[in-house]
């Protein structure tokens, strides 16, 4: 899952290409350790390669130093034959003495905030590396030898300030927050993480992750339960421009708290009031924690500075195993709305259990999958808000995935969610259309939409056909020898037919009602695509 040895071998040959230095870290290499690395004189395109050992790296830094957009400075595992990342362990874990800077207890990389170097860090990648051990009551030694123990509200990893910075397929756990960044830190890339078992005992304060950031995506993550006993979110944002689409987020007190800032530069922005969640799977798997999967607005008290604006939330998968009730967003003012569509939402308990709202707020809903029985709010009298139902929603006991019991919420040619997705609000084209979808664990795929999308996160495609109907059993396919026929076709019915790329290679209409035939040119997967005067029809045809 996290073997990435091909892409390694890609940026290590890329870059070396470009005549930037690439230091080797590890056993038979250059250096023993990272403080060997001279981190303060770090240049634009320098890569600092970290190989996988037995033994963890017990070692703390700070990035201090500027790429470009074209010549990033990389911080790169190299796992080892079996996929395992290096380790970077916080316990005990020393500093280069030529490094200076503060908040040392803060973290086991900070990104920013040192005098020497001095640089703000820009264009900065952290990638393939496996982060344990930076909360209490573990200790490090910090740049001037002195021990320490860490705060109670480190990280793994604490962007202070600096710009395009990408933590990518990275392991973090065991810490007090998994991430942490900062006001003053911008255009922050979160993707294809596992982010897990972090958080203090009894603390509401920490999380898996924590950011607060000018322009922040989240993408391709794995997010599991906080450790035992810590009573932290998920992933909490106060950022503007967030934008939180194609991961797995599992426990937490709730998966998702998406509240307000205490930073003007933050809360005076236009994208401050605009955040997009999609493509996501939000999965409440136990009784843990709070009812609620999704907060929006603020936690503060000050509403004047919440967010006071539009969630968007669309085409996710939302689960709850919850014995009891299921909320499934808390919008803290009626200044916050939300546009809803597209979406799954489903309950194992009864739909009486489930509710839409907490007691304010403003929900315009169309084209989602709810369990049938819902309810606005569970707050009775006391629910100020209002769900407005724009049309579309389906109402049923089950969207059919394809195996529940395993989690796999893919849906089955049964599911009413196929083909009955709506368009997405004008506000989300075309920057925050659904490409993708997420595969377990860690990474992604294309969605590719054939007709109108699916409700939910994942984009159903047929089966194989030989003799079988389809999806509505009024056209007959029948494949023999590679010879292609469509049955009870009717004149004006429009036939498609994709390769493998999604190239159209036949494109006909029947002038007369009958049978269609094709030859086709190779043993391979084609797309059928049967324009009617009913609708849409798909076929996936694997030719052997």
């Amino acid at each position: 899952m996290y073997n990435k040895n091909r892409m390694i071998v890609f940026l290590f040959l890329c870059f070396s290409s470009l005549g930037a230095r690439v230091f080797e870290v590890g056993p038979g290499y250059q250096y023993d350790n990272i403080g060997n690395v001279p981190l303060e004189t770090l240049m634009p395109g320098d890569t600092v390669l970290i190989y996988a050992r037995t033994e963890p790296y017990r070692e703390k830094w700070v990035i201090g130093r500027s790429g470009t957009v074209d010549s990033p400075i990389i911080f790169l595992g190299v796992p080892d034959v079996n996929g395992n990342l290096p380790v970077i362990d916080g316990d005990s874990a020393s500093t280069r003495q030529e490094l200076d800077y503060w908040s040392e207890e803060r973290a086991i990389i900070n990104v920013g905030g040192s005098d020497y170097p001095s640089d703000t860090p820009r264009y900065i990648i952290i990638e393939n590396l496996e982060f344990v051990h930076a909360r209490p009551p573990y200790t490090f030694y910090d740049d001037s030898g002195n021990e320490q123990t860490y705060s109670s509200n480190a990280a793994a990893i604490d962007v202070i300030y600096g710009d395009h910075i990408t933590i990518r397929n990275c392991i973090i756990h065991d810490c007090a927050n998994g991430i942490f960044t900062c006001h003053a830190a911008s255009d922050i890339t979160i993707e294809g993480n596992y982010i897990y078992d972090n958080g203090m005992e009894n603390s509401i304060y920490v999380h898996n992750s924590y950011t607060e950031s000018k322009g922040i995506i989240f993408q391709f993550n794995y997010y599991g339960h906080l450790r035992a006993g810590c009573l932290g979110n998920n992933l909490k944002d106060r950022s503007a421009g967030t934008v939180i689409r194609y991961n797995w987020i599992e426990g937490g007190n709730r998966q998702l708290d998406l509240v307000e800032s205490d930073y003007p530069e933050l809360y005076d922005l236009p994208e401050y009031r605009k955040t997009y969640v999609y493509g996501n799977i939000l999965y409440e798997d136990s009784d843990e924690g709070n009812s609620q999967i999704i907060h929006y607005g603020g936690d503060g008290g000050d509403t004047d500075t919440y967010r006071k604006g539009t969630l968007y939330l669309y085409n996710n998968t939302i689960i709850s195993k919850r014995s009891g009730n299921t909320t499934l967003m808390n919008l803290s003012t009626n200044d916050e709305h939300c546009d809803m569509r597209n979406n799954i939402v489903y309950t194992t308990q009864n739909g009486s259990y489930l509710a839409m709202l907490d007691a304010n707020g403003i929900l315009v809903m169309k084209n989602n999958f709810i369990k049938a029985g819902w309810v606005n709010s569970h707050e009775g009298s006391n629910f100020n808000g209002a769900v407005i139902d724009s049309g579309m929603n389906i109402e049923n006991n089950s969207p059919y995935f394809v195996d529940f019991l395993n989690e796999d919420f893919h849906l089955s040619d049964s599911s009413p969610c196929i083909n009955a997705g709506a368009e997405l609000n004008d506000a989300c084209i075309p920057d925050y259309t659904v490409d993708y979808q997420y595969v377990k664990h860690c990474s992604y795929e294309t969605r590719t939409v054939y007709g109108t999308i699916d409700i939910g996160a994942y984009e159903f495609v047929p089966t194989s056909i030989g003799e079988k109907d389809d999806l509505n059993k009024n056209i007959h396919a029948l494949v023999y020898n590679r010879t292609l026929k469509l049955g009870r076709l009717k004149r004006g019915d429009v036939v498609e037919i994709f390769d493998i790329n999604g190239r159209v290679i036949v494109k006909k209409e029947m002038v007369n009602n009958g049978v269609f035939v094709h030859v086709l040119p190779e043993n391979t997967v084609y797309m059928i695509r049967i324009r009617t005067g009913n609708g849409l029809r798909l076929l996936k045809i694997i030719v052997f």
